[in-house]
């Protein structure tokens, strides 16, 4: 499952559905209000262009959907961005949209939950909800990508970041090289 908020980053979510397409991983897409606002000034396509990355997508006013429901089986799930409000929406247990109550689910069926945090830098209540999610069980992975590899583009730069969300997931994945000792 990936959820996509209004935080800066967009880039995120498009290279991590373009990865999990390629790698032929099934995947479900929220869009927030927010994330619709942002699409216009950092995508070259459309709300319809993200959408058709993924396996299906959810109109995140739809508290009925199927991945609201713990019942609902998956792996587990990424918000890309993650914007400091729905952080702290996910860290006080607040599922008042789907994106949110699909996020409470994860934490409540100890599936994995990956927050890639965007907004920078961070104040003191971030910091507490950072801390409130990951012992619920979330990771916190910062998108604050490595530069080890040599990245000579903006999307070598995103990849590492989607490398890192794809192991937290337990996806096999060659996005990036790894990190080699010695030589």
């Amino acid at each position: 499952m990936v959820g996509v908020t209004g935080a800066s980053g967009l880039l995120y979510a498009v290279d991590l559905l373009q990865t999990m397409r390629q790698l032929q991983v099934e995947s479900r897409l929220i869009v927030t209000a927010g994330a619709k606002h942002v699409i216009p000034t950092e995508l070259e396509g459309s709300l319809h262009d993200l959408e058709a990355l993924a396996t299906r997508a959810y109109k995140d006013t739809d508290l009925g959907a199927d991945i609201a429901s713990g019942s609902y089986r998956f792996d587990g799930m990424v918000v890309a961005p993650c914007s400091a409000g729905t952080l702290a929406k996910i860290a006080s247990g607040a599922a008042d949209t789907l994106l949110t109550r699909a996020a409470h689910v994860t934490l409540k069926e100890r599936r994995p939950l990956v927050l890639v945090v965007r907004e920078a830098p961070y104040s003191r209540p971030m910091l507490l909800n950072m801390l409130a999610v990951h012992d619920a069980g979330a990771v916190v992975l910062p998108a604050s990508p490595g530069f080890y590899h040599r990245p000579t583009s903006i999307e070598q730069l995103v990849g590492g970041i989607t490398a890192r969300v794809l192991d937290r997931l337990g996806i096999d994945n060659d996005r990036v090289p790894r990190w080699k000792s010695g030589a």
